[in-house]
């Protein structure tokens, strides 16, 4: 899952490319976005480039934008490797680990890598924690790098 530039998710996209190229397997690279994202211009997106001042006058439309910047970002990111894939982005209205998990399960993956934060147990207990739903709710292999909080 690529969310936003980062050292920590160009870092775990480089090792996500590195298993696929192991495994001869495509490499699907999704991000998720809500309803309110589209309406407000997504600065995830626009940080990831090329989608600034484009017009979401719908979903249809703003999730071709945002494809076409996480492709480029992916792309950049694995210096044009030879590792095949496929830039998705979700429009969700429930939680990140809920939607990972429907997403793992409709591109049958067998391995996710995803990026989280370190917290305390106390905000865990408070915030909720989707790292934690999809490490308990999927079968196969999850990796997860994780950053401080900032």
């Amino acid at each position: 899952m690529v969310v936003e530039e980062s050292p920590t998710h160009e870092n775990l996209l480089r090792e996500a490319a590195e298993h696929a190229r192991g495994a001869d397997a495509p490499l699907v690279v999704i991000t998720f976005a809500t309803e309110r994202d589209i309406g407000e211009g997504v600065e995830k997106f626009e940080a990831l480039g090329g989608v600034e001042g484009v017009p979401y006058d719908d979903e249809d439309t703003f999730i071709d934008a945002a494809e076409d910047a996480l492709a480029d970002f992916v792309a950049e990111t694995l210096n044009d490797s030879d590792v095949e894939f496929e830039p998705v982005v979700r429009i969700i209205d429930g939680g990140y680990g809920t939607a990972t998990l429907t997403a793992a399960d409709d591109f049958d993956a067998d391995h996710i890598f995803a990026t989280g934060r370190r917290r305390s147990p106390t905000g865990k207990a408070v915030f909720g924690d989707w790292i934690q739903r999809v490490l308990l709710g999927f079968d196969d292999f999850v990796t997860v790098h994780t950053q401080d909080e900032e």
